[in-house]
C-alpha cells in the first residue's frame, strides 16, 4: 500500500512539472499571427494570390466582382459560342514575311505547326465568300446545299478553288469608315487559309528563347511610348538583364497620361493572357499514344508568383483583368449592331445559325447588365487637336504591334497572336465609334460602321481567351490550395 502511494506521488509530481513548463511556454511564446513575417512560410496559394484582390487601377471595378461575373455568367456561354461553326473558322495568312527583321527564328517543334485540312470541312455559307450579307438570301442557292462533315477534322484549308478565292473579294467592299487598329490580312491572297481553331488550340509549344524575346521586346520597347533609358523589370534583353526592381519603370509609367498608361496595360494584359494559356495547356506527358495536356503549377508560379518575379506577377495578372474590362465594355457597346434582325451569323445551316445568334445575344445581355464598366469617355478628352493627335498615335502604335505578329516564328503562336491582336484592335475600334454605332438603322446596313466576319470572329474569340484566362486562375488557385 505504501508502495502504491509513493508511485502515485512521483508520477503526479512529474505530470505537474510537465504541465507547468508547457503552460509557461504557451504564455511566453507569441501567437503565430504575431510572429515575424519571415518566420511564417507563405503557402503557394497565398504567395500567388494574396495581393490579387480589390479595386483595379484606372477604373472602379474590383477583381472579386469580375471573377464571379466571368466564371458563372460569361465563361460557360462564350466557351459554347466559340465552339460554333461561325466562330471556329478563322481566315489568316501565316506566310506573310516579317517586315522588321529576317525570318530566322522559325520553330521546328511539332507542336508549333498548324495542320492543313480539306476544303470540305468549311461550312458552305462561309466559303461562299458573301460574308457581308447577313441572310440566307445572300448566298447562291447552290452554296446552301448541305455538305458532309468528316469526323476527323483538320485545321487549314489550302485547296480553295479560284472561284471561291474571287468571291472573297466581295467581303472587302464594305470597308469601315473608321481607320483600322490592325494590319489586316488580304483575305483574297492565295496564301490566306481557313484555320479550325478548335483543332489548333492555343497551348505550350516550346517556342522560347531569343526569337520570342525579340518579338515581345520590340512590342514593349518600341511601341509602348517608352524612352529607351527606362528599362522594364525582368527584361532579359536589358543591360541590367532583368535585375532592376522596377521602381524607375513604374515611376515613369504613373507619370504618363491616362491614354498611354492604358496602352501599356492593354499590351501587358494580352501578354499575361497568352502566358496563362501556355501554363494551363502544358504538355504534361508525351508518348506514342495521345499526349496529355493540362495545367502546370510550376510553370504558373514561375511566371506569376511574386517571389519568383520580384512582385511583377501580381501586376501582370491585374493587367489581365484590366484588359478583360476593356473588351467587355466593347461588347456591351457593339450589342446594338447585332440586335438588328437582319444580322445573321451565316454558315448555311439555319438551325445552327439561329442558335448561334441567340447565344451571342445572351452574352450581350449579360455584358450590358454588368454594373462596373470601364469609362472610355475619360480617354482622349483633352483639347480637341491634342486629343486627335494622341488618338492617332495610339492607333498607329497598336497597328504596328499587329504587324510584329508576322515575326513570330511559331506558326501556332503566330495564329493566336494575330487573332487576339485583331480582337483587341476590333474592340478599340468599337470603343471609339460610339456615334457611328448610335446612328445605326434598324433595317439596313450602315456605311458609317461595319464589322467584317473576320473582325467578329477575332473579337469574340479574343474575348473568349481572356475569359478562359480568368477562369483558369480559379483552377490554379484550387490546385495550389491542394498542394498546401
Amino acid at each position: 500500500m505504501l508502495g502504491l502511494l509513493a508511485l502515485a506521488w512521483l508520477f503526479g509530481d512529474r505530470v505537474f512539472d510537465w504541465y507547468q513548463g508547457n503552460t509557461i511556454k504557451l504564455k511566453t511564446d507569441p501567437p503565430k499571427s504575431e510572429q515575424p513575417r519571415s518566420l511564417l512560410a507563405d503557402t503557394p496559394e497565398q504567395s500567388c494570390f494574396c495581393h490579387l484582390t480589390g479595386v483595379l487601377d484606372d477604373c472602379f471595378c474590383d477583381i472579386e466582382s469580375i471573377d464571379s461575373f466571368n466564371n458563372f455568367k460569361i465563361y460557360p456561354r462564350v466557351k459554347r459560342l466559340t465552339e460554333r461553326d461561325f466562330f471556329r473558322y478563322y481566315r489568316v495568312n501565316l506566310k506573310r514575311p516579317c517586315p522588321f527583321w529576317p525570318d530566322d527564328g522559325h520553330c521546328s517543334n511539332r507542336d508549333c505547326n498548324v495542320e492543313p485540312c480539306p476544303e470540305s470541312m468549311i461550312p458552305v455559307g462561309i466559303k461562299s465568300g458573301n460574308f457581308n450579307k447577313y441572310s440566307k438570301a445572300a448566298a447562291p442557292v447552290s452554296d446552301v446545299a448541305s455538305c458532309e462533315r468528316p469526323t476527323d477534322l483538320g485545321a487549314i484549308n489550302s485547296t480553295l478553288s479560284n472561284q471561291s478565292k474571287e468571291a472573297f473579294v466581295d467581303w472587302d467592299r464594305h470597308d469601315d469608315a473608321q481607320d483600322h487598329f490592325c494590319e489586316i490580312d488580304d483575305e483574297s491572297s492565295p496564301d490566306a487559309a481557313y484555320v479550325d481553331l478548335l483543332l489548333n488550340p492555343e497551348r505550350y509549344t516550346g517556342y522560347q528563347g531569343p526569337s520570342a524575346w525579340r518579338v515581345w521586346n520590340s512590342i514593349y520597347e518600341e511601341n509602348c511610348f517608352k524612352p529607351r533609358s527606362v528599362y522594364r523589370p525582368l527584361n532579359p534583353l536589358a543591360p541590367t538583364r532583368g535585375d532592376d526592381d522596377g521602381e524607375g519603370f513604374y515611376n515613369w509609367l504613373e507619370g504618363l497620361c491616362l491614354e498611354k498608361r492604358v496602352f501599356y496595360r492593354l499590351i501587358s494584359g494580352l501578354h499575361t493572357s497568352i502566358n496563362m494559356h501556355l501554363c494551363s495547356q502544358y504538355l504534361l506527358e508525351e508518348g506514342w499514344g495521345k499526349s496529355v495536356w493540362g495545367p502546370n503549377v510550376q510553370e504558373f508560379r514561375q511566371r506569376f508568383d511574386p517571389a519568383e518575379t520580384k512582385g511583377e506577377g501580381t501586376r501582370r495578372l491585374k493587367n489581365l483583368y484590366f484588359l478583360y474590362l476593356i473588351e467587355l465594355r466593347a461588347l456591351s457597346k457593339v450589342a446594338p449592331y447585332f440586335d438588328r434582325t437582319f444580322i445573321n451569323l451565316y454558315t448555311g445551316n439555319n438551325q445552327e445559325d439561329g442558335a448561334t445568334k441567340d447565344l451571342l445575344l445572351q452574352i450581350f445581355n449579360e455584358t450590358r447588365a454588368f454594373p462596373m464598366h470601364f469609362d472610355e469617355s475619360s480617354m482622349f478628352a483633352g483639347k480637341k487637336l491634342e486629343a486627335k493627335i494622341l488618338k492617332e498615335e495610339f492607333r498607329l502604335h497598336f497597328k504596328n504591334i499587329s504587324r510584329i505578329m508576322d515575326c513570330v516564328g511559331c506558326s501556332k503562336c503566330r495564329l493566336w497572336g494575330k487573332l487576339q491582336t485583331q480582337g483587341l484592335g476590333t474592340a478599340l475600334k468599337i470603343l471609339f465609334s460610339e456615334k457611328e454605332i448610335q446612328s445605326l438603322t434598324e433595317n439596313s446596313p450602315s456605311s458609317a460602321f461595319q464589322l467584317t466576319r473576320q473582325e467578329i470572329v477575332a473579337l469574340l474569340n479574343g474575348f473568349g481567351r481572356l475569359s478562359t484566362s480568368i477562369h483558369q486562375l480559379h483552377v490554379f488557385r484550387s490546385l495550389l490550395k491542394g498542394k498546401r
